[in-house]
């Protein structure tokens, strides 16, 4: 059954206009909060935020949506979504909300829920959550009204459990990292967990006003950390995104190193210690084939997902894998965390850079990626991979490619793009594939 309010991570938009008004954010509020309401006991829900300047207008509306139907609400203010998913389960509330559009620019915003556990929500409770944001829900009596109040050692709490991953045996003292924090949730918290850690710390991204977040800082905008690496001699960059659940890292050299080659180093250091789970990692349909046959040639097996952090997470709970992610940098790492964690995931890639006392440069770069072109191509109604033309050209790139790529043609879960892209050894056949898929997208589109 298709869903009408919830996309691939919650629900997003363009804030006032359609699915993202306060009025929306009231009723997920009030809906999400009677789906939860299960026992007699007081509910509790965790809010959090990023640095969006609607997070205030949409924090105010699902405090009252869900103080209207009985629960009560706990404000953790500006913090990583993995923040929030660790606080739901350690709070034992019942439920955890994140207000951001992770990477998006600040005039998006989105809802992310969390159940008891800590996960996001499955199908079947978005579903009903839906029907009850266009039904009625119940009020709750006048003295059974719930409560709101204001935690103020949130960002103390995550810290202290972020730095809780990294092992015991070692420290960063003699690192010079630059961390980058979009101007988004993780300014204050990742800067503190990594300079408590030993390193010295230069920090960018972190002066947010409500309307820089994602706004050339971060991860979807990596050139920034990349000079700065360079111009303080820093062993390091690390950039998260507006809700810290993903990371990418530069080299001391400014070289850009993306989620396949951290998920490869993770995965080979945690195998040589024998903390592997599944005998490799979860990835999605957007890898590079290189981490497939790297894996391939150390033993260790890659299982392909659909995009998104859910599908991936969904697959390694059901088969027992304990890393996986996606060439973004969502990087989720199962035996500290329900979500990507960027800051986690920067800790285990510091970890063995510490261990192996070489240069960034040398550590992080497993392997070489093969040739892979990402386009993107929006369109403004309509199905256009239904189009007889678009299947046409598809169908004559695979034919082209007969085994040695892959394509990977799909829409976009957030937002009215097709995403094609391509892969494979021959670079120039990859960027002619990549064109002609994108221009019957166009026609079909107008």
């Amino acid at each position: 059954m298709a869903r009408k309010y919830f996309g691939t991570d919650g629900i997003r938009g363009a804030t006032n206009s359609a699915n993202m008004t306060a009025a929306m954010a009231m009723k997920v509020g009030m809906a999400a909060g009677c789906h939860f309401l299960r026992g007699a006991h007081r509910h509790r829900v965790v809010i959090g935020k990023d640095t969006r300047l609607s997070g205030y207008m949409l924090e105010n509306a699902m405090v009252a949506g869900f103080t209207s139907v009985g629960m009560d609400v706990v404000l953790v203010g500006p913090m990583p979504t993995p923040a929030v998913a660790m606080l739901t389960q350690s709070m034992r509330a019942d439920m955890g909300v994140m207000i951001s559009a992770s990477h998006n620019p600040y005039a998006d915003n989105g809802i992310k829920l969390f159940g008891p556990d800590g996960f996001k929500l499955s199908d079947a409770d978005e579903l009903a959550i839906e029907t009850l944001i266009d039904g009625d829900v119940q009020l709750a009596p006048s003295s059974e009204i719930g409560r709101a109040r204001r935690v103020d050692d949130a960002q103390g709490r995550y810290i202290h459990f972020a730095k809780s991953t990294f092992p015991e045996n070692l420290r960063l003292d003699g690192l010079k990292i630059v961390i980058d924090c979009a101007n988004g949730a993780a300014y204050q918290v990742a800067p503190s967990a990594l300079w408590e850690l030993g390193a010295e710390i230069i920090a960018i991204g972190v002066t947010p006003n409500g309307k820089n977040i994602n706004d050339g800082v971060g991860s979807t905008a990596p050139q920034t950390l990349c000079e700065t690496v360079v111009a303080s001699g820093a062993h390091i960059g690390i950039a998260l995104d507006g809700d810290a659940d993903r990371l990418i890292v530069v080299d001391e050299t400014g070289k850009v190193v993306d989620g396949d080659q951290l998920m490869a180093l993770i995965a080979g250091g945690w195998a040589r210690q024998g903390r592997l789970a599944g005998g490799g990692l979860v990835a999605t349909v957007m890898s590079n084939l290189g981490l497939e046959r790297h894996l391939s040639a150390q033993g260790l097996g890659l299982i392909r997902t659909s995009v998104g952090d859910r599908h991936v997470l969904e697959k390694m709970r059901s088969s027992g894998y304990n890393v996986g992610g996606e060439q973004s940098g969502h990087i989720i790492l199962s035996d500290y965390a329900t979500t990507g964690d960027g800051l986690v995931a920067a800790l285990q890639v510091l970890a063995e850079l510490v261990r192996a006392k070489a240069p960034a440069s040398e550590v992080l770069h497993r392997f070489d990626p093969l040739p892979q072109l990402l386009k993107n191509v929006r369109f403004a109604g309509g199905k256009p991979l239904d189009d007889a033309r678009v299947k046409d050209v598809i169908a004559a790139a695979e034919a082209e490619l007969d085994g040695s790529g892959r394509l990977v043609i799909r829409a976009s879960g957030t937002e009215p793009v097709i995403r094609v892209m391509a892969e494979g050894d021959d670079r120039a056949q990859v960027e002619s594939l990549v064109d002609r898929i994108c221009d019957a997208v166009r026609q079909a589109a107008a």
